[in-house]
């Protein structure tokens, strides 16, 4: 009998592909969807495997619609990748990005906890949760104290401590991916990667003449996201549950970003990148490196992008679409 997963957020960078290696492993994948008002920017990115899936309508701040997908599905396993996911952003919506970010992380565990106590449970929890705390050795793993800096990593921390709590008191399958920073072709326009590669092609093509960023020097650890949902498939799969960072251990400036991606074309970055105020945060997060020593060793997952391999996908995907 073919195992059923049930993915919030299934429309997304994360759930679509996630859909792909969970269909690959023969299993019968549910996804929950929210409504808008052109239903082809729900499923744009599933829309090959849409005969494959079976799609729900729902909310995770609306727990009946999750009671009908938990009931529909019967899941042996839970994928909660439902985010209000823009950090930036999570300053002008702050009310909304921790009600979905938290309440929706306490629906989804009580509807779990109630309907399907022995599903396997995953949270996509963030390395925002760290904030700037930095270990001795320049990084952050498990142990490092968690203090965020953005509503969406408060939002995420409290999301991440009910998972814990859900599993020491009621005995859950409850498992938190502390994954930084993943990107892909598949990743939304307004996400610095995506925005720079994109918008570096257009400038490319004669069809832009400028890039506007915000803060240049900010450091972050980029992985692949189709790298991070086999990691993900992992941490779930394990045979305790338990917490993972997910990570590279490398780090590069959104500065590094765009001299590659302005090389690869042939373009020299400094004469089309200008920065404005408007996209610094307030208080900015200026450095994440994750330790991946946990995953590695215990679940034995390595990423198969490198950075560069990953930007050269992304370039080469917008080259084909603009």
């Amino acid at each position: 009998m073919k195992k059923r997963a049930l993915i919030t957020g299934i429309s997304g960078q994360d759930g679509s592909y996630l859909s792909e290696l969970l269909l690959e492993k023969g299993y019968e994948v549910y996804g929950i969807v929210r409504r808008h008002s052109i239903s082809e920017n729900q499923t744009a990115r599933i829309e090959k495997i849409s005969e494959n899936i079976n799609l729900l309508y729902g909310d995770v701040l609306d727990i009946f619609s999750l009671q009908n997908a938990f009931k529909t599905s019967q899941p042996d396993e839970v994928y909660n990748l439902a985010a209000m996911s823009h950090v930036r952003i999570s300053t002008d919506m702050p009310s909304f990005t921790i009600q979905t970010n938290s309440m929706g992380v306490l629906n989804m565990l009580e509807t779990c906890r109630v309907m399907t106590p022995k599903a396997k449970f995953y949270q996509a929890s963030s390395s925002e949760m760290f904030g700037n705390s930095v270990e001795l050795d320049g990084t952050q793993n498990e142990n490092t104290p968690m203090k965020p800096v953005s509503p969406y990593g408060c939002s995420k921390l409290l999301g991440y401590s009910l998972v814990r709590h859900y599993r020491h008191a009621y005995n859950l399958h409850a498992c938190n991916g502390i994954l930084f920073n993943h990107e892909s072709p598949r990743r939304g326009n307004n996400f610095v990667t995506n925005k720079v590669v994109k918008t570096a092609v257009e400038i490319y093509k004669g069809k832009k003449n400028k890039l506007v960023l915000g803060n240049l020097d900010s450091k972050r650890d980029w992985g692949h996201s189709k790298d991070y949902v086999k990691a993900m498939y992992s941490i779930i799969n394990h045979s305790i549950p338990d917490d993972f960072v997910v990570a590279t251990g490398k780090t590069y400036t959104v500065r590094d970003l765009c001299k590659i991606v302005f090389s690869d074309l042939g373009l020299d970055y400094t004469k089309y990148v200008v920065q404005d105020e408007k996209f610094k945060r307030p208080e900015e997060l200026n450095y994440l490196c994750g330790n991946p020593s946990k995953v590695q060793q215990t679940l034995n997952w390595h990423p198969e992008y490198s950075f560069e391999s990953m930007i050269k996908e992304m370039i080469e995907y917008w080259k084909e679409k603009i």
